[in-house]
């Protein structure tokens, strides 16, 4: 059987649109000579629709959609993911649902069984999971639909399950003899290789050939890597999607000829490459053609400025160097250099006459006080309202250029350089910022040599560093990397080597700048673990863990 994967980008509530994407790829798999062909979970409305499925309204243009698709679908079968009505009460009022449809209709539905609700995912607010589950019968076989989640189960693949049943299993024992699952799964990075692993699994030990077409796109925080997979009965790969890219696959699962090895990229290119499109896809979803953003010619701003026009052109991306009397003629050169390398309009804009304007304004009220981090603070937010001011007359989005390790310790101003519609890089470390900028330089120098090497240091104050207030980097994002993404105890962590006080320093540090986060600009993410939609943690709170 030669099924068609349609590995495609879509936007949440853009129902024309995705249905028109759908329909044209659908008729080239059909010219490919497919003949069973399978797009993404909920691809008619995007994922996740979140709020939006509380609409009436919304619920009734998807409805539509699905109708109108239908009725373009011929001979070959269509299955596609959208929001159905749960007719049965009680219980949630929608269902998570995939429609098959055939010669203007649809001839069978299905409902998702397991629902996500952990980290990014609160699937379980909207939809009634599925009781049930039986193979479609299609050209004399049967076919065991999943969605997402429903394959993410396997008891030989988890130490731990989060669910009791197991709709692939109950599929098989109903005689299913492939195994197609629809879905929408988040890219953090290594997750395209455990997939691809715990599919495997699936389809050696079931004994059936296994297809997984995944979604593909940036929506909001979330990225979607694609890596549309089709396995033989063995597990053995016969074909594997694009990584960040539309595709198309056409495959006989059937086929007994060569298999694949999958080479995937290094960590720094699939991490760049996954930022990339979620720039792309966040400023075009949103309405927006450019960008703007601070050079300091450091670090985090050069590597964000690299994304940016990776990711939408250089002719759309504006920097702007905005130097006070701190900054360096370093700093300034290595913003002009970067600039020129990558072909960018730079704009030089001092802060330095408003500084000092805002510097008389205050100097009654501050009569009698030392200089102290309001300077530092006023310096940033000045910055902020001047990118501010160029994205309003320029309709242009703002890009923040922070990095995790500064919005997990608060090392960051509110309304300076926190001030933005997109936290690019929010979700890498301040060593991964490191690595994937020597990659971007693998082949010839295009963020200044100096901006690697020199000490990291947000120049608002004479001779500052980093390091005045934070450990080392390296100490930093390791202690981060065990308390944030891998939660763990103090006590852990000073097991592993840490000193006391450092990681005690640290953790309060992430405690109380719970309260910046929650109004920063959302970060694209990259991690199992990034502050954002799936970390909860309430502002006004006293645990303090003790050593």
């Amino acid at each position: 059987m030669r099924i068609g994967l349609l590995q495609l980008n879509a936007t949440i509530g853009d129902f024309d649109g995705n249905r028109r994407k759908l329909l044209a790829a659908y008729q080239k798999a059909c010219a490919a000579g497919a003949e069973f062909v399978v797009a993404p979970e909920l691809f008619l409305c995007g994922y996740p629709p979140r709020d939006l499925l509380l609409r009436a309204d919304f619920i009734e243009a998807g409805l539509a959609s699905l109708l109108e698709t239908a009725q373009a679908v011929g001979a070959v079968p269509l299955c596609v993911g959208y929001v159905d009505r749960n007719p049965t009460r009680p219980g949630r009022p929608l269902t998570n649902s995939a429609a098959v449809m055939q010669s203007g209709r649809i001839v069978w539905r299905t409902d998702k069984s397991l629902l996500p609700t952990y980290d990014v995912f609160d699937e379980d607010r909207y939809f009634e999971p599925s009781r049930s589950v039986a193979p479609l019968e299609f050209a004399g076989r049967r076919l065991g639909l999943t969605i997402c989640e429903d394959i993410w189960n396997d008891e030989d693949f988890w130490p731990e399950r989060l669910y009791r049943r197991d709709p692939v299993k109950e599929l098989i024992q109903q005689g299913a003899e492939l195994v197609v699952n629809i879905s929408a799964s988040p890219w953090h990075a290594g997750k395209e290789q455990t997939r691809l692993a715990m599919l495997q699994r699936v389809a050696r030990d079931e004994r059936v050939p296994l297809v997984q077409v995944n979604m593909v796109g940036g929506n909001d925080e979330l990225i979607f890597d694609g890596h549309s997979v089709v396995l033989n009965r063995r597990g053995e790969l016969l074909a594997l999607g694009r990584g960040f890219a539309e595709d198309l696959l056409v495959v006989d699962v059937d086929a007994d000829g060569p298999t694949l090895e999958a080479r995937w990229p290094t960590r720094e290119e699939l991490l760049f490459r996954a930022l990339a499109l979620g720039v792309r896809d966040y400023v075009r979803k949103c309405g927006f053609s450019s960008v703007v953003l601070g050079l300091s010619g450091g670090i985090d701003s050069a590597l964000t400025a690299v994304i940016a026009v990776e990711a939408l052109g250089a002719e759309r991306v504006m920097g702007v160097s905005m130097p006070s009397r701190y900054s360096s003629a370093g700093s300034l050169g290595d913003a002009e250099a970067l600039a020129r390398h990558l072909n960018i309009r730079l704009e030089v804009l001092p802060i330095e006459p408003v500084f000092q304007a805002v510097e008389r304004q205050l100097a009654g009220v501050f009569a009698g006080r030392p200089a102290d981090i309001t300077e530092e603070n006023i310096q940033s937010r000045l910055r902020g309202l001047t990118l501010m001011a160029l994205s309003n007359k320029f309709g242009s989005l703002v890009l923040t250029t922070g990095n995790k390790s500064e919005m997990a310790v608060g090392y960051c101003t509110l309304y300076g350089d926190m001030c933005g519609a997109l936290a690019v890089i929010g979700d890498l470390f301040k060593t991964e910022v490191y690595r994937i900028a020597r990659w971007v330089n693998r082949e010839r120098e295009i963020i200044p040599a100096a901006s690697l090497v020199k000490p990291p240091s947000a120049e608002l104050r004479p001779n500052q560093t980093d390091q005045d207030s934070l450990p080392p980097y390296e100490t930093l994002d390791a202690i981060l990397q065990l308390y944030v993404v891998e939660e763990q105890s103090k006590q852990a962590i000073v097991r592993r080597g840490f000193d006391p006080a450092v990681v005690n320093d640290v953790i309060n540090k992430v405690t109380f700048s719970e309260y910046k986060r929650r109004q920063a600009a959302p970060g694209l993410k990259v991690s199992p673990r990034a502050f954002g939609m799936g970390r909860r943690v309430p502002i006004a709170q006293r645990f303090r863990p003790a050593l």
